[in-house]
């Protein structure tokens, strides 16, 4: 199924400067303070491909269907203050490195479990105000192993200015890129930090916070706010301590910030840079209703508008913000808050070596409420294949994973560190879809086989319905809908089905033209292989 197009609209309001840079190289001893820069417009030349541009030929790609994959995780350390962010030396150390949100980073190594003290400890310089402030990102450089130094993305001391710096583990100082300030709300500070094969540093920064993108950034190129950046950080141009690259989009845009790469961004909670493919995906969280995953192919990144608050996943939130001059890139995957869910915590794909067969290429993504696990993988044509495989221990922060690719998850409460496991499973239902599309119409049948080893006794089909439908009849069954969750339930002649057996339901929409049919279907709560 497509999920991905463009809509034609404008591009940008007026310029009004929010932002700020500054540099400022901070003993651990010494308080953070901070002047603002002007508007930075050097830039300099594209930086040489690493490596890892080739690796996507020799990558290994999973062979066994999505609903044929059991994910599920094992707790391997406990006792964390909050976990929010992981990142891994690639120095044969098999060490993680776990940052915490008060503004302390702790190493996790498979033998020697947690280590007692910190690798670093920020806290004097982090503001952790109410939830979503404090340590929020770390990345390791390329010359990680030389240099020793790491990259922070933090709120800052004393109002929560969205911090990017350096810290020297040789030395233990603090030098400050870039800040953007953030006093308004304490909410939408991004903080997810990456450097992508292009070498360059990759930052997202939410929209404001409040409701409803109330300074209406995410579609304004004056201000960070509602971004993802991209930025040189292994060098200084004039009087700022880093670059921007001459190929970022808005280089020379009268009264945009050149640092921006991709916008139209809520709360990026989380992004992440396949580092086979250069591809991003990003998890942006919703306003009220719909979670969206984004992805974006190398080469098709730079300048992008993701929507908001234009759109809110595929619906449209708040027309006042749309134009008819932009391309808004829409979603490749949503999801609802029926059903208990909240807020998408954005994973990352698998490159790993021990799953390569069951998950080897496929973006594993979660919400923080329900633990639920989505699984993404191309088609091959265009389109996705997408299937819920699993659940995960309680409000997940962030994906992870070791030099060698295998993936871990920290969970805030109670504090935990877990390495992700994926099994083969046999599906217990099996789903063949028959489609008839008409003008605005459409009826979908729903053949339903239990290809379990026992009866099914009372059943119901359960799948979200494609934004844009709405059922208008429904035939062998008794249908409800909550929200975009349909609930197809069995009538009192067709409640049984036998081992090998089969049950065919059905039911009529209308539709806006996207005659799209359900991909993730369920049978008591169990996810059914779909053909």
């Amino acid at each position: 199924m497509l999920r991905r197009s463009t809509r034609t609209r404008r591009r940008w309001a007026g310029p009004i400067l929010l932002a700020a840079s500054l540099s400022l190289v901070i003993p651990l001893a010494a308080t953070a303070t901070a002047s603002p820069d002007t508007t930075p417009s050097t830039t300099t030349t594209a930086r040489t491909e690493t490596t890892t541009e080739t690796r996507a030929d020799t990558a290994q790609t999973a062979s066994v269907p999505l609903a044929e994959v059991r994910a599920g995780a094992t707790q391997v350390a406990f006792g964390l203050r909050r976990p929010i962010a992981l990142a891994a030396p690639d120095d044969g150390s098999d060490r993680l490195f776990v940052a915490e949100k008060r503004g302390t980073v702790r190493v996790y190594h498979p033998d020697t479990g947690l280590a007692a003290d910190f690798l670093l400890d920020i806290r004097e310089h982090v503001d952790e105000t109410g939830n979503e402030r404090g340590l929020l990102g770390i990345a390791l450089p390329p010359d990680f192993n030389d240099s020793q130094e790491l990259y922070l993305a933090f709120t800052a001391k004393p109002e929560g200015a969205v911090s990017l710096a350096r810290y020297s583990l040789a030395d233990a100082s603090l030098e400050v890129l870039i800040t953007q300030e953030h006093a308004e709300y304490n909410n939408h500070n991004g903080g997810q930090i990456a450097f992508g094969p292009d070498g360059y540093l990759y930052w997202s920064i939410g929209d404001g916070g409040g409701s409803g993108d109330p300074f209406d950034t995410g579609q304004r190129l004056d201000t960070l706010l509602g971004k993802i950046l991209r930025v040189d950080v292994s060098a200084a141009c004039g009087e700022l301590p880093y670059c921007i690259p001459e190929d970022n989009p808005f280089v020379g845009v009268e009264g945009a910030r050149e640092e921006i790469w991709v916008y139209g961004v809520r709360n990026a909670w989380r992004f992440s840079i396949d580092q086979e493919d250069g591809s991003l995906w990003v998890g942006d969280v919703g306003q009220g209703l719909w979670e969206e995953v984004d992805h974006l192919k190398r080469g098709q990144q730079a300048g992008v508008n993701l929507g908001w608050s234009c759109y809110e996943g595929d619906a449209l939130f708040d027309e006042a913000q749309c134009s008819n001059d932009v391309e808004y890139t829409e979603p490749v995957f949503t999801y609802s808050h029926y059903e208990g869910n909240c807020s998408v915590t954005g994973g990352l794909v698998y490159r790993g070596q021990q799953y390569a067969d069951l998950v080897g290429g496929t973006y594993l993504v979660t919400d923080y409420c329900t633990t639920r696990v989505w699984a993404l993988r191309e088609d091959g044509q265009g389109g996705y294949l997408e299937a819920e495989i699993g659940s995960l221990p309680t409000q997940i922060t962030a994906f992870g994973t070791t030099a060698d690719g295998e993936i871990y998850v920290v969970n805030d409460l109670p504090g935990g560190l877990h390495r992700m496991t994926f099994e083969r499973v046999e599906p217990t239902c099996a789903v063949e879809r028959t489609v008839e599309a008409w003008g605005t119409g459409m009826s979908v049948d729903l053949t339903v086989t239990n290809t379990g080893d026992t009866a099914v006794e009372g059943w119901n089909v359960k799948f979200p319905l494609p934004l844009g439908q709405t059922i208008i009849g429904d035939w062998e069954t008794d249908l409800t809908q909550a929200g975009d969750i349909v609930t197809a339930s069995n009538s009192n002649y067709n409640s049984v089905i036998p081992p090998g057996g089969s049950v065919t339901l059905g039911y009529l929409v209308s539709h806006d033209g996207e005659p799209t049919v359900p991909q993730r279907i369920s049978l008591n709560g169990q996810t059914c292989a779909v053909s």
